[in-house]
């Protein structure tokens, strides 16, 4: 009981912030009017579509790229302060690598920059390179250089981790080290902003997600919160009947095939499910789920920020 109040006292300290932060490009508004809080022992996820803001954010918080208006602090100092470096990782998504170097002389170098680095044999077992430590950079393949580049944001040892889309091109089981290296990290201290595309990746892992829409934040929650936002539920089931014999039932929003089977969109699936076992009689492989994350995802994209405050 102690040890989680002490932990939950921990995850409950803002290391940095962001308040009303604005950033234009010419006459075009990447961020307006931006607010977030990112807490210690906790995993945020910024998602969003191409063209969201999502990178200018990250930009921002790294100090690559100065903002126009607002505040941004991370361990109580400006962006791109030496301070703030030494406690920071970063694995961008687009990064270049010198190609005649191996791979444990990339890790070494890193180490060097740092004052209190992670030690090399973590490095290799959170990257899961033991079996990759003498390859040159340019014999890599591309999930491999995924965890080359992750192994290397971590290498500080850092309190705060940039994470841009980290399991690009990576297979299942590189994906699963991955995930779990990332709540090893959490769980022994270290706060991680995440960027994917990937949604099963947010879902997984976010302790909060924060949803970028043309600049904008338009939710902030857990996944679980963001998913019960979107009421919608998926009626899936096969069945000889044409599909248009089943557009006018009760609640149908929205109805499509995937291969032999029809899914229908609904509200109120009570109402739809019993009409439609009360008026078709064939229907079989019967399944009904709730909305995930990305099908909230794709909902809040289609709506106005402003019906999502």
């Amino acid at each position: 009981m102690l040890q989680q109040t002490i932990n939950d006292m921990s995850s409950s300290e803002v290391i940095a912030s962001v308040l009303h932060l604005n950033k234009s490009f010419s006459a075009k508004k990447a961020l307006s009017d931006v607010s977030l809080e990112i807490h210690a022992n906790r995993v945020l996820a910024i998602l969003g579509p191409n063209g969201a803001g999502k990178t200018t954010l990250i930009n921002i918080l790294l100090g690559r790229l100065a903002h126009d208006s607002g505040q941004v602090s991370l361990f109580s100092s400006a962006p791109g302060d030496s301070h703030v470096k030494r406690q920071s990782g970063a694995m961008l998504q687009v990064a270049s690598l010198p190609e005649r170097l191996k791979v444990k002389e990339h890790i070494r170098l890193f180490q060097s920059y740092y004052p209190s680095p992670m030690s090399y044999e973590e490095v290799i077992k959170y990257a899961g390179l033991s079996d990759l430590e003498n390859r040159y950079s340019k014999k890599l393949s591309g999930g491999e250089k995924q965890r080359l580049l992750f192994a290397l944001s971590i290498c500080g040892n850092p309190r705060l981790l940039f994470l841009d889309e980290p399991s690009v091109g990576m297979d299942i089981e590189a994906r699963q080290r991955l995930w779990s290296a990332i709540r090893d990290l959490k769980a022994q201290g270290t706060s991680i902003i995440l960027t994917t595309h990937y949604l099963p990746e947010a879902d997984a892992l976010a302790d909060e997600i924060v949803l970028l829409k043309n600049g904008e934040i338009i939710k902030k929650g857990t996944s679980e919160e963001i998913k019960a936002s979107v009421s919608n539920t998926t009626i899936q089931f096969s069945s000889s009947e044409p599909l248009d014999a089943f557009e006018h039932l009760v609640g149908v929003l929205k109805i499509s095939t995937t291969g032999k089977l029809i899914q229908i969109q609904t509200q109120v699936p009570q109402q739809t499910l019993q009409a439609l076992l009360s008026q078709n009689t064939n229907v079989e492989d019967l399944e009904v789920t709730k909305a995930g994350l990305e099908d909230a995802f794709l909902q809040l994209n289609q709506n106005d920020a402003g019906e999502l405050s």
